[in-house]
């Protein structure tokens, strides 16, 4: 069998700094082969393992991960009650190794809501690795943008009525600062994983600029060599934001 081509080595400087990942396709991973979909599920977290050490070495500073999101509520409630015992365990198992490897640890979306045990040790967790700076893995748990469009706007309704907002002040740096990501940079490279192509609620807002990235490959077969490809493709791109090429990298011309 012909070996498979690795892609070239990204330049430091044109790394992604924010990636973000939708994890999808365990369950089709676990039914291609003939395993109750939990199977799947729990090789999704192993995953999960290798690939926030890989972003860490191909450079990245803050890899966000879809863990669940509002509408995972409604999958079967062994499921739901199977993959809140999976991030418990994961949470109890990382602690050390995100300590050594100082990793720091956040979350997105409406945690409160959450079972208590998880709770616990999300809380336990981010405390222990919060005066880490330099790598960053944040967790979306119970997430989706409309929800959290919904409660940012809430905040700040209740703001104005405190007389702490101006309602007249309508930008988006100040709308911002009532998102769950406020104080987080937006991504830069938004990878979906199992070959769908939509962004199912997912960082709507502070993805209007990220590149996207689909491939293919399930969730649990997401390997280091995957998310150097993607960061390579990313680094293929012109981000232009509004502006033309001309504008971006100007011709090198000459003029008398």
């Amino acid at each position: 069998m012909p070996s498979v081509p690795r892609p070239e080595p990204v330049e430091r400087e044109k790394v992604p700094a924010h990636v973000a990942i939708i994890m999808d396709g365990n369950g089709r991973w676990a039914r291609s082969r003939g395993l109750p979909r939990i199977e799947g599920h729990r090789r999704g977290v192993e995953t999960v393992r290798t690939v926030t050490n890989a972003a860490r070495e191909l450079g990245v500073r803050m890899l966000t991960l879809y863990a669940f999101s509002v509408e995972n509520w409604k999958r079967p409630q062994d499921e739901v009650g199977a993959l809140m015992g999976l991030l418990e365990f994961y949470l109890k198992k990382e602690l050390k190794t995100f300590v050594k490897d100082r990793v720091r640890l956040r979350t997105i979306g409406r945690i409160d809501d959450l079972p208590a045990g998880v709770q616990k040790h999300l809380r336990h967790t981010i405390a222990e690795t919060a005066q880490f700076a330099d790598y960053t893995l944040v967790l979306a748990l119970n997430y989706g943008s409309r929800t959290e469009v919904v409660d940012a706007a809430r905040g700040y309704a209740a703001a104005v009525a405190a007389g702490k907002e101006k309602l007249n002040d309508g930008s988006w740096a100040t709308f911002n600062r009532y998102l769950s990501t406020a104080d987080l940079p937006d991504p830069d490279l938004i990878i979906r994983t199992s070959g769908e192509t939509r962004l199912s609620n997912f960082l709507l807002l502070q993805g209007a600029y990220a590149e996207l990235v689909f491939t293919p490959v399930l969730w649990p077969d997401f390997t280091k060599a995957d998310l150097a490809e993607a960061c390579a493709e990313f680094a293929r791109r012109e981000r232009r934001y509004g502006l033309t090429g001309e504008q971006v990298k100007p011709a090198s011309t000459t003029h008398s």
